[in-house]
């Protein structure tokens, strides 16, 4: 082996090869110094290895940019120390010498993680160019690196941003839904605090039957509008005192398509809208607007019916007073199946009458109400 180039022909690449420190290693003496002597008349650091265990323990003592190694030593091949070496230090440039010319072997050592390979005879400045543009591509692989690092960086602060302001954002559209909420109970002051007490109540269930977390929300955002229709419904009417006629009936019983036609077309309300639109619905086809059955009615809507109903159950009307919760039990209780879910109707009766009565108080001290 020889240079066969003198260093006029290398002086380009030598005047911009970056300072580094290189591992030379081969098992044949003469090879070896011949490859360190290119190395160092271009200013190059180097250290010679006469094997591949000798170069790894170099590797592990101090920090070298590049490994030049001979493919055929007898202890440890060269691909065989290119795999430790890509484990261990991937960063570290690596160059492949062969003799044979055979390009798939320097195609194959390139597939396995070297960053070229050199062929015998060396040349002086094949050997700098070589070693220039492998330290190119780690440097080149360090940047991508940090800009890639850079970027999740930027990503996660930029996701952890647009999260906090959807969250924000959602509990804005909390509070406008509450509002209104209590903006319906304030109207009809039959059934002041009504809207938070069938929200607690109906995620209650929700959660009871772990439904998702998305259920929970469209569940507490129907709960929170369903009879938002009402205030479309004239005073004489949504307030009337005693029994309503069956033209005052079908006018409020409006209330619900009225109330759906107004929450349907904004996105984020549509599942809330079927609850608007069908929480009078009952499971034997008794409700209203449509009289549907059971398995035709939205989970959500089932849930708020029977919710809606205990609520009204055990809050005083003009013409009655509230009942107990036993008895509110007993009565869901013989409607199941019919007018209720029977399953929702199990998981309302497995939750203890205490629970329910602690969600209603919750609900008045949060109202300031004693109702």
């Amino acid at each position: 082996m020889g240079s066969s180039v003198g260093p006029e022909k290398s002086l380009d690449v030598t005047l911009n090869l970056p300072k580094c420190d290189v591992v030379v290693v081969d098992d044949d003496v003469s090879s070896r110094n011949v490859l360190a002597a290119i190395l160092e008349q271009a200013g190059v650091h180097c250290e010679a290895a006469t094997s591949a265990t000798e170069c790894l323990s170099l590797l592990g003592q101090r920090s070298f940019d590049v490994v030049i190694s001979d493919l055929q030593m007898t202890e440890m091949s060269g691909m065989a120390l290119l795999e430790h070496v890509r484990q261990r230090y991937p960063r570290i440039a690596f160059l492949m010498v062969t003799g044979s010319e055979d390009v798939r072997v320097g195609i194959q050592a390139m597939l396995q993680g070297a960053d070229d390979y050199l062929l015998k005879p060396l040349q002086m400045d094949l050997v700098l160019f070589s070693l220039h543009r492998a330290l190119q591509k780690k440097q080149m692989e360090v940047e991508i690196d940090a800009y890639r690092r850079r970027l999740e960086t930027i990503v996660a602060e930029r996701t952890e941003q647009l999260q906090d302001a959807l969250q924000q954002l959602e509990k804005s559209y909390q509070h406008t839904l509450e509002a209104l909420g209590q903006a319906i109970d304030l109207r009809d002051n039959q059934t002041a605090g009504h809207s938070r007490r069938v929200c607690l109540y109906s995620v209650r269930l929700v959660r009871e039957m772990g439904g998702t977390e998305e259920q929970v929300r469209s569940v507490a955002m129907g709960a929170w509008l369903h009879d938002i229709g009402k205030l479309a419904i004239p005073d004489a009417i949504l307030l009337k005192p005693g029994r309503l006629t069956e033209e005052e009936w079908k006018v409020m019983r409006s209330h619900v398509m009225i109330g759906y036609e107004m929450v349907r077309k904004i996105p984020f309300l549509a599942e809330a809208a079927e609850i608007v639109l069908m929480h009078h619905e009952r499971g034997d086809g008794s409700g209203y607007p449509r009289g549907l059955k059971a398995p035709e009615i939205p989970f959500g809507a089932r849930i708020f019916g029977l919710a809606d109903t205990v609520d009204a159950m055990t809050s005083d009307r003009p013409y009655r007073q509230a009942m107990s919760w036993q008895a509110a039990r007993e009565q869901v209780e013989q409607g199941s199946g019919t007018l209720y879910d029977a399953k929702i109707v199990e998981v309302f009766l497995g939750i203890p009458t205490e629970e329910w009565e602690r969600l209603r108080q919750e609900s008045m001290a949060y109202d300031g109400s004693n109702r």
